[in-house]
């Protein structure tokens, strides 16, 4: 049976664990070049050693973008008015969800490790995506966001 743990974990069906009771979302930046800012998450971490994006726990009754500009300025130090929503792709288990919010910023910024859950932050050409060892969730995600980002999918 699904259910969640005090410690914010929602368990599945088959035990697999996910993190926040509200579901979670991410932000996946893309600067005017087209690069796309990564995170290298803290060995401690949920697939921890692997690269994937600025995300974490949606607070109950914040939606999937205020959840993700929150968590990128928490892990990446993302400056306030940078970004625009081009599109969400959502990852729905029907007992918990997780949210891509792909952003184009306004220019490329200097990222900055703002919290223990990040051992690096950079700026990664969507060519070089698929070199690094990545979150095996985001790994699965990857494909349909570089298509849609290199489609130009409607805002």
């Amino acid at each position: 049976m699904t259910g969640e743990s005090g410690d914010g974990w929602v368990h599945g069906p088959d035990g697999a664990r996910y993190w926040g009771r509200y579901g979670a979302a991410g932000l996946l930046v893309v600067e005017p070049g087209g690069a796309v800012l990564l995170q290298h998450r803290a060995a401690w971490s949920h697939f921890g050693g692997t690269w994937g994006i600025p995300g974490g726990a949606r607070h109950r009754g914040e939606t999937a973008f205020e959840a993700a500009l929150r968590e990128a300025t928490e892990e990446a130090g993302l400056p306030q008015g940078l970004v625009v929503a081009r599109f969400e792709s959502v990852l729905d288990l029907g007992y918990w969800s997780y949210t891509t919010v792909v952003a184009d910023s306004a220019r490329r910024f200097e990222p900055r490790l703002a919290d223990p859950e990040s051992i690096a932050l950079r700026w990664t050409a969507a060519d070089d995506v698929d070199a690094l060892p990545l979150h095996p969730r985001f790994a699965e995600a990857w494909p349909a966001l570089r298509a849609r980002l290199e489609g130009g999918s409607a805002r």
